[in-house]
């Protein structure tokens, strides 16, 4: 589990495809590896909890699957593209932004990135069917990072976006028609879930239909 806070930036090393499917990313991010890394660690890139297959003094692999793959932005890295790196929390952690699984229910676009007071305004297209987890004042993650979202509106949400954020993390170079990340709050998740159950009568954890996003 992560916090949506962003400690470090990374670049990838190296892709390499797997013969089988799926690719085997390295990358770089001694700040990371200096706090204490081994393998099969939970590390969140770009907002994706991956499990530590190697690491060295100063980069770790990881083996990304099809299904990761195909659900988030992290097949188009490529060696020298950045990404955002969080360690999984430990328990005492301040949680200073909102509970993070590393489970991305569906990539995004940037539509626009305009100059707002000493921030950026980002507005993104909300993907098919995650609306109704979208809130105004509510959270999301965006590769990796907690943001509040500040507005909602046909088929667009939108994003205030500090200079700290900017600086930290790789939303101080992306910009229009770039892909990222989202994650639904999952708080949301549940309580939407059980209400939907309880007005059909239901129990949420029993036979009735139901939807996961999560990978």
């Amino acid at each position: 589990m992560f916090g949506g806070l962003i400690a470090h930036l990374g670049t990838v090393v190296s892709r390499e495809n797997d013969p089988r499917g799926g690719v085997r990313l390295r990358i770089e991010a001694a700040g990371a590896i200096a706090e204490g890394v081994a393998p099969k660690d939970s590390v969140a890139i770009g907002g994706v909890c991956l499990t530590v297959v190697a690491r060295d003094a100063s980069s770790f692999s990881f083996d990304v699957v099809p299904e990761t793959l195909e659900r988030s932005a992290l097949g188009a890295l490529e060696p020298g593209s950045p990404v955002n790196v969080e360690l999984s929390l430990r328990l005492g952690d301040r949680l200073g932004g909102h509970l993070v699984y590393g489970h991305v229910d569906a990539t995004t676009r940037i539509i626009s990135k305009e100059p707002e007071g000493q921030g950026h305004r980002l507005i993104l297209e909300t993907p098919p069917g995650l609306g109704r987890f979208i809130i105004e004042k509510g959270y999301v993650a965006l590769d990796g990072v907690s943001l509040t979202v500040a507005a909602v509106r046909g088929g667009r949400f939108e994003i205030a976006l500090i200079p700290e954020t900017s600086a930290r993390t790789t939303f101080g170079t992306k910009g229009p028609g770039d892909a990222v990340n989202l994650e639904i709050d999952p708080v949301a998740r549940y309580a939407l879930g059980a209400a939907a159950a309880y007005a059909r009568g239901g129990d949420p954890a029993g036979e009735e239909e139901s939807t996961s996003y999560e990978n």
